[in-house]
């Protein structure tokens, strides 16, 4: 322990203990100011800085200071570029520096297990490994300047639905493969200040009191130093709560809490040495060290650029026949209220109030016109609106229409019902495409939406919520300033019902079932060979690239992989090489394959550039309940070099060697099969094994096959041998004494 933090504690009163883990009001860490320990503010969010004054609320009714809105994570996470997200968290940890802010309520890292949940815009993607390495370097970025982080919601937060209630029921393969990996690699990698647990349950146990999740995971197993916060209300029972591992309750005053810590110390139902741990966890964060605030610069303008720079960065291009880029000499019709007013970022605790949002309609040329088309807050459609846009569109060369959600339709609190645009929207759009071949949407939505139109328009660019200066980087990239190379961090099914989750999102009262298991998105499309709008890690240029020479190299148990990359097109562009695993040893049911590595290389026409990635025994593995640790079997395995999930490039096999064994349990029933594949008990079954042979006459040679009776034979329980073998009780017992003592061996 810290000899100052020790030297605190000792000097500290017991209400001041037990007034420390809870918060001074909403914004603030209580401190100790009579012993030199003052009050540190935090403040959402992920994507941008929302500092409210003392009149200050969780939802942001109340106003909040002027401050660069990012994109957000739903649009950060399809960049595939940790050197981008340093650099964003850089820049936001300036600007809590300036601000006087010590951590900064993010990043929002729960997996997008449904399209429909209400605050997927906030979060990363399906995948775990993805979102994981994407705030991994944001951490690093805010860290960098002496300001901490907070990775939300830990963990299995996946709904707005009843999420301060909801239980999240799944396997432990489930949890650790799917929804516990992301933070595992933040907190092995980055080393966050600080954790905010979730709302909800898991399997039955509020994440705010489940010493499973807080302690023997978190911080036995991690390795995590920090503290972990509650999310706004979520603690359950205080002191259950500082049991388990959690060491502040947010939001404050919580008078009553702190009554609670109080009298459960003195009565000895919380011993003060477990209230000592939780306190010093506390001091040490507050103690760190922190960058000088004196010298810290808040340049606007300079964010507001760096901004958009992201955002050009993360949009995806989703579909273009040739149309784009656009020239400005073109006579095109911008058409939406998204061109003149972007939707640019979601509702809720992570919404900022941006220095300022300039639409893609204000930086159009003097070939450009401007129709509205829709209301982007109606349903509804209007006739004359969507009559004028047609004829508008009849008129141009180009009809370009900005469509999206509008806020109501996605929003922290509440999931949304459907996957569709607006009715308006897609009929305006739907009708435009059937008068104007050359018809391009832009996308401003936070999640999958279905596009009935997709195959009548010529090109879809998806913005996702761009943050604000996602005008411009619209604008840069319609018209070829900028090349698309943004991929998708999700999968954007045909329909609503393709989604492993639909049967089971989002439960009842009680809870929720994840009965899909680790089969989410791609892991499941991919498995099921299901046919997709877009497929995870899709996304077009406006060059092309060529894969070739592919190494895969194993050596004391680190795999080397590499490949070329070539620029094939006359546009310089940047290719994000995505590395899969696929297990082919048939060990366990596994998905076809998993990302494991991804790598942004930019590359001027004609030029190659090598993708080197590096792999360990733990990229090839998945988590073995009956081991209780993970799990890599020996055999076949496929490095994917690929474009996306759907789009391999190149394929390389090699075999992964190990003594490692899953546990066996022996007993009667255990089948022969089962025997059989572990090598230890194969080597006393195998040799007591007569030959099977095909017999009868022809007949019996139609009806009783060499497979069947195989088959027959692999699924009997051991205690069926006695009659096979003709053995005696004693010679059974005998046989089982064997194969114990061969396991343990």
């Amino acid at each position: 322990m810290n000899e100052k933090v020790q030297d605190i504690i000792q000097k500290m009163t017991l209400e001041e203990k037990a007034a420390l883990c809870s918060g001074k009001d909403f914004w603030h860490i209580t401190g100790v100011p009579r012993l030199g320990v003052e009050p540190a503010m935090v403040s959402d969010g992920p994507h941008g800085l929302r500092k409210q004054d003392e009149t200050a609320d969780h939802l942001g009714v109340n106003e909040s200071i002027k401050a660069v809105c990012f994109p957000a994570g739903c649009a950060t996470a399809c960049s595939f570029d940790q050197d981008l997200m340093y650099k964003m968290g850089k820049a936001l940890g300036q600007e809590c520096r300036a601000e006087n802010v010590s951590v900064l309520l993010g990043p929002a890292m729960n997996i997008k297990r449904s399209p429909l949940c209400g605050r997927n815009f906030e979060y990363y993607s399906e995948d775990p490994y993805l979102a994981g390495k994407i705030a991994s370097s944001f951490i690093q970025g805010v860290q960098s300047q002496g300001v901490g982080t907070s990775p939300k919601h830990f963990a299995a937060n996946n709904q707005e639905y009843r999420r301060m209630s909801s239980s999240s029921n799944m396997s432990e393969r489930t949890l650790r493969e799917i929804y516990l990996a992301g933070f595992e690699t933040a907190v092995k990698e980055a080393a966050p200040w600080t954790m905010m647990c979730s709302y909800n349950r898991i399997n039955g146990v509020y994440a705010s009191e489940n010493p499973k999740l807080l302690t023997d995971i978190l911080r036995k197993e991690w390795g995590f130093e920090g503290f972990v916060m509650s999310d706004w209300g979520a603690v359950n029972e205080k002191i259950e709560a500082i049991k388990a591992g959690l060491e502040l309750e947010m939001p404050g005053p919580c008078e009553d809490s702190v009554r609670q810590v109080v009298e459960a110390v003195k009565s000895g139902a919380l011993s003060e040495e477990t209230l000592n741990e939780a306190v010093r966890r506390i001091l040490e964060i507050l103690l760190k060290e922190k960058a000088d605030a004196s010298n810290a610069v808040f340049d606007r303008e300079a964010d507001h650029h760096l901004a958009a720079e992201i955002e050009a960065e993360c949009a995806v291009l989703m579909k273009n026949n040739g149309l784009l880029p656009l020239s400005k000499e073109q006579n095109i019709v911008y058409m939406g209220g998204f061109a003149k007013k972007p939707r640019y970022q979601g509702g809720g605790s992570s919404h900022i109030n941006a220095t300022r949002v300039i639409g893609a309609a204000e930086m159009a040329g003097a070939h450009t016109t401007y129709v509205k088309g829709f209301d982007v807050e109606q349903d509804e459609l209007v006739e004359s609106e969507i009559a004028q846009a047609v004829n508008a569109a009849k008129a141009a060369d180009i009809a370009v229409i900005f469509a999206g959600l509008p806020d109501s339709f996605e929003c922290e609190g509440y999931d949304r019902s459907h996957m569709r645009l607006p009715k308006c929207q897609d009929e305006l759009i739907a009708r435009v495409a059937n008068v104007q071949p050359n018809t391009v949407v832009v996308l401003h939505v936070g999640s999958p939406v279905e596009m009935p139109w997709v195959n009548d328009v010529a090109a879809v660019l998806c913005m996702y919520l761009g943050g604000e200066g996602v005008g411009e980087a619209t604008h840069a990239l319609l018209y070829g300033e900028k090349n698309p190379c943004g991929r998708l961090a999700e999968s954007w099914p045909l329909a609503l019902e393709h989604n492993p989750s639909f049967l089971n999102f989002p439960g009842n009262e009680d809870g929720v079932h994840y009965a899909e298991g680790v089969f989410v998105g791609y892991r499941y499309y991919d498995k099921k060979k299901l046919p997709v709008q877009f497929a995870f890690g899709a996304g077009e240029s406006y060059t092309t690239f060529s894969y070739q020479n592919p190494v895969v190299e194993v050596k004391e148990g680190v795999i080397t992989a590499k490949v070329e990359v070539t620029n094939t097109g006359s546009r310089f562009g940047k290719e994000v090489v995505q590395l899969y695993v696929a297990d082919k040893t048939g060990t366990e049911n596994r998905p076809e394959r998993e990302l494991k590595g991804f790598a942004k290389l930019a590359l001027l026409p004609g030029e190659t550039k090598c993708a080197e990635f590096t792999l360990t025994q733990r990229d090839l593995s998945f988590y073995s309940e009956a081991l209780g640790d993970w799990f890599a079997p020996g055999g076949e395995y496929e490095i994917c070099f690929a474009h996306s999930s759907r789009d391999i490039r190149e394929v390389k096999t090699f075999a992964f060697e190990t003594n490692q064994q899953l546990p066996l349990t022996l007993h009667r029933n255990t089948t022969v099969g089962a025997l059989l594949k572990h090598p230890k008990t194969a080597a006393v079954l195998q040799p007591i094994l007569p030959e099977q042979k095909e017999e009868g006459g022809e007949a019996s040679k139609e009806a009783i096959t060499a497979e069947m009776i195989r088959q027959m034979f692999i699924n009997s329980p051991l205690r069926t041998l006695r009659g096979y073998l003709n053995y005696s009780k004693e010679q059974m017992d005998d046989l089982m004494a064997k194969l114990e003592q061969a396991l343990k061996q």
